[in-house]
Order: structure tokens, then C-alpha cells, then sequence
């Protein structure tokens, strides 16, 4: 597993003063307030304040107190280390977890490897593939029968549509 999550992306500078203008990468921006600290490239920046926007954070972090300083880190992720990080719900986890993660079927046939996790806002969706084959799959229950994170591992039902080779 990672030992640190990306939490944001530095987009721009905001002001004239240092602030960044930051993409979110969480589910939950509120969790920008709770910050005491964030790395960028490995280097630890402590955080001097946020304010929450509808779809962004600006973020000031000390040391960072010229438009021209915000540049050099624009497009730079913002991260936390692991256990800096919230605590997620059960039966959760990171997408940063689940990419790479081997795919099987109940009969224990590989399927490929998750690439990405597409948010769709009723349900995620596991971009999987394997060479040419590529499969689309629900992040519900009904299809996803088990997660073994330690393991870099999950279990799907067998989906015949899933499986059809064109």
C-alpha cells in the first residue's frame, strides 16, 4: 500500500499572497479545515488556513507567500500521510488501494488488473483490464463479492456480457 494519499491538486494561484486555488480529490473537501500539514513532491508544508469554495479549496501553506511560489507548484498533488488520513466507513477504501488490484471470478478465473475507478455518483464503477480486454464493472455487491486490500485482490460474480469476446 501507498504511505501517502493525494488529497488535492494545486490548480492556480488565488490571490497575491501565496493562496493556492486546489482541486479536491476527496469525497469530502471539509477535510482540507482538519490539516495540520501536506506533502508536495516529499516536501512537508505546513498549513496556515483554508476556505472551503463549491467545488474547490484555497489552501495558504507556510512558506508559500508569492503568486510566483504558487506557480512553481501549480499541477503539483497535494498528499497526507496514510495515517494522517481519514478514517474510512467499512466496507470502503481508497481508490489509490484498489487501482492495480487483480480482478478473479468466483470460479477463480483471472479477469485483469483495476485501472481506474470511475465516479458516477450512484455507484463507482472498476475499469478493468487485461491486454485488448477491458470490462466495466458495478461496485455493488451484487457483482463485487469480496475486496482483500492486504492481498491486492478482488472477487467478482461471474458475468456472462462481461466475459463475451468480440
Amino acid at each position: 500500500m501507498l504511505e501517502t494519499l493525494a488529497v488535492g491538486q494545486i490548480l492556480k494561484p488565488h490571490g497575491v499572497k501565496g493562496e493556492a486555488k486546489i482541486l479536491p480529490l476527496t469525497d469530502d473537501s471539509r477535510r482540507f479545515r482538519k490539516l495540520k500539514y501536506v506533502l508536495i513532491d516529499g516536501n512537508e508544508y505546513p498549513v496556515s488556513w483554508c476556505k472551503l469554495q463549491n467545488d474547490r479549496v484555497i489552501l495558504k501553506l507556510e512558506g508559500v507567500d508569492t503568486i510566483e511560489a504558487v506557480e512553481k507548484l501549480r499541477n503539483k498533488y497535494i498528499s497526507v500521510k496514510r495515517e494522517d488520513a481519514v478514517r474510512l466507513p467499512k466496507d470502503t477504501y481508497f481508490i489509490a488501494d484498489l487501482k492495480g488490484c487483480s480482478v478473479y471470478d468466483t470460479n477463480n478465473e483471472y479477469i485483469g488488473k483495476i485501472f481506474e475507478v470511475i465516479k458516477t455518483g450512484s455507484n463507482d464503477v472498476y475499469w478493468i483490464k487485461e491486454g485488448p480486454r477491458e470490462v466495466l464493472v458495478p461496485a455493488m455487491k451484487d457483482f463485487v463479492t469480496d475486496i482483500l486490500i492486504e492481498d491486492k485482490k478482488v472477487i467478482i460474480r461471474p458475468v456472462g456480457e462481461w466475459m463475451d469476446e468480440d
